[in-house]
C-alpha cells in the first residue's frame, strides 16, 4: 500500500502497472481496466502510480473484434512493473503453444509483485506455472479448461475475482474491471477505489 498519499510526501518513485497486449486480446479485458486505472493515476498523481500497455514489440495490437491499440512500450522497453495485468480473449490460445511469451510471463512473475489476469489469461498463467494450489477464476466458458491446464489450482466459479496474495485473476471481461478497482483499494485505499468509481460512473445496473 502506498502510504504517501497519507503522510503528504512525495512518492519515492512513480510504480508501474503494464497491461499486457497481443493479437486477438478481448478489448474490455485491456480497455476496462485501463480505464479505470488511467482515471486513478492521472487524477490522483500524488498516489505515484502509472499504468502503460505493452506489447511485445511495442506496435500497434489489432483485437479480438477489430479495435487496434497501440503499445506505450514494448516488452523490452517498458519501465520495470510492480504490477502486471495480463487480459483474455481468444488470442490467449495461440499463447499456450507460445514458449516465448511463456517464458516472459515466468520472468514476470519472479520479478513484479503483483501479477493479475482478467478472463482467459488465467489460463496463460495456468500454463506458465503460476497458479499452482491457488485458488482462481476465470470466464465461465472457460473454468473446466483451467481446472484441465491446473489440476491442483482450486477453481472459484462464482467469484468475480480471486486475490491471493501475489496472484489475482478474474472473470471473464466486465469482471476486469471490479478487479481493476480492488487493485485500487489495495494500492491506495477503498476511499480511493470509490472515488474512481464515481469519477468514471461505474454503478452497473443491466436494463436487460
Amino acid at each position: 500500500m502506498d502510504t504517501s498519499a497519507q503522510t503528504g510526501g512525495p512518492p519515492e518513485r512513480l510504480r508501474h502497472i503494464a497491461i499486457l497486449l497481443f493479437p486477438g486480446v478481448e478489448e474490455l479485458d485491456a480497455i476496462g481496466p485501463w480505464e479505470v486505472l488511467a482515471y486513478w493515476t492521472r487524477n490522483f498523481p500524488e498516489d505515484g502510480w502509472r499504468v502503460s500497455c505493452v506489447s511485445r514489440d511495442g506496435g500497434p495490437v489489432e483485437c479480438a473484434k477489430g479495435l487496434t491499440v497501440q503499445a506505450h512500450h514494448s516488452w523490452a522497453s517498458m519501465p520495470a512493473p510492480d504490477v502486471v495485468v495480463h487480459p483474455g480473449g481468444q488470442g490467449t490460445r495461440p499463447l499456450l503453444a507460445d514458449e516465448e511469451h511463456l517464458a516472459r510471463v515466468r520472468e514476470l512473475a519472479a520479478a513484479v509483485p503483483l501479477m493479475t489476469s482478467v478472463c482467459t489469461g488465467a489460463l496463460v498463467y495456468a500454463k506458465a506455472g503460476l497458479l499452482r494450489g491457488r485458488p482462481v477464476t476465470t470466464h465461465w466458458a472457460s473454468l473446466d479448461l483451467l481446472a484441465e491446464l491446473e489440476p491442483t489450482a482450486e477453481v472459484r466459479r462464482e467469484d468475480r475475482f480471486v486475490d491471493d496474495r501475489d496472484v489475482i485473476t478474474s472473470a471473464g471481461i466486465s469482471a476486469g474491471m471490479d478487479m481493476s478497482l480492488h487493485l485500487v483499494a489495495r494500492l491506495a485505499s477503498v476511499e480511493r477505489a470509490r472515488r474512481v468509481r464515481y469519477g468514471i460512473q461505474y454503478d452497473p445496473r443491466p436494463p436487460v
